[in-house]
């Protein structure tokens, strides 16, 4: 489980007040059905069968890499350096036993963190945006490491962070969070193909927004005309759609290309700006119809100049009707065309 949102949104306090470090004002907090904290009881980290891994990974720098990962460990000696063995040589740093934490790489003592905390063998795995000091290109690859090792142990996880691809990537549910609330929950697909509001559509990539006005259960747009089941007549609404949902056809000699019940309605738009990322190119457009700019992502080396006229049409069946309050939608759900 991934607690996501934006800095400030209460991600961390949650998982401080699950560990135990913070108390709540009201509610109560159960592991396996046994409450850890309510109005009555409060049990102390240590009591909670939890581990917890940082942003700063927290080692003690006065210990070994040995001593931090056994630092939670009881019991007879044999047992905890038998344990200690195990997960240095599970997270690839046997023979690092006797090494100080700072001489170690950041992605070591990541490692190193990982081991400490899993070394108890807690149910839980409370983890507050443990990959973020990580260079990208070390981030993904330690990432899978690390869930491939909380799977092989058995062991539950909830997982801070702000980064939605970080997220999409590790998470079996994500609950989205905003304003101390979370917004909506469920699987990673879900989240993204149906956010709640556009907000929550906005949060994971960038969208286009085109607005209308409800007649009849119909918005007119540059790209025809869309459904609006639910909204009445004179109601003010957006029009979401995704980048990447955009398709792109030169015009040519002033027509545009012949649309199909998927595609839609083309309308023409200037190029306004071009530029390559690396593994897609981003075009900006200013549209004929109203003046609105639009963005659409290629997968390849797509660069026309200022200027061009291209046409431009959208997938349906990927867009998303909103209320233009911006309050989320009833039951949580967003209207898809």
């Amino acid at each position: 489980m991934c607690l996501l949102g934006p800095s400030g949104c209460g991600k961390s306090t949650t998982l401080r007040t699950i560990a135990g470090i913070e108390r709540q004002i009201d509610g109560r907090i159960s592991v396996d059905g046994k409450v850890m904290s309510d109005a009555d009881v409060h049990y102390p980290p240590e009591y909670r069968s939890v581990g917890l891994m940082f942003q700063d990974f927290a080692l003690f720098p006065h210990l070994t890499v040995a001593q931090n990962i056994a630092f939670g460990l009881r019991g007879p000696r044999a047992g905890v350096q038998a344990r200690v063995h195990e997960l240095l040589d599970r997270v690839d740093l046997g023979g690092y036993g006797q090494a100080a934490p700072h001489t170690l790489s950041g992605g070591e003592q990541q490692r190193v963190a990982l081991a400490r905390a899993l070394a108890p063998r807690p149910r839980i795995m409370l983890m507050d945006e443990p990959f973020s000091g990580l260079d990208n290109r070390l981030r993904d690859g330690i990432r899978d490491e690390t869930l491939q090792l909380l799977k092989e142990e058995g062991t539950a996880v909830l997982l801070v962070t702000h980064e939605p691809d970080e997220a999409m990537r590790m998470a079996d549910q994500i609950a989205l969070m905003r304003d101390g609330r979370i917004i909506q929950q469920g699987a990673p697909y879900n989240i993204y193909n149906a956010p709640c509001d556009r907000a929550a559509a906005a949060f994971f990539s960038d969208i286009n927004i085109i607005h209308g006005t409800v007649n009849g259960a119909l918005t007119e747009t540059a790209f025809g005309q869309f459904l609006a089941p639910g909204f009445p007549n004179g109601a003010q609404v957006e029009i979401v759609f995704r980048p990447q949902h955009v398709k792109i056809d030169f015009d040519r000699k002033g027509h545009g290309p012949h649309p199909t019940p998927t595609d839609g309605v083309p309308a023409r738009g200037l190029v306004e700006r071009a530029r390559f990322m690396g593994h897609e190119s981003l075009v900006d457009f200013r549209m004929d119809f109203n003046g609105d700019k639009l963005r659409a992502t290629v997968p390849a080396v797509f660069l026309p100049k200022p200027g061009t006229p291209l046409w431009l049409s959208v997938r349906r069946d990927r867009c998303l009707v909103f209320p233009c309050d911006k309050k989320p939608c009833p039951q949580g759900r967003s209207r898809p065309q």
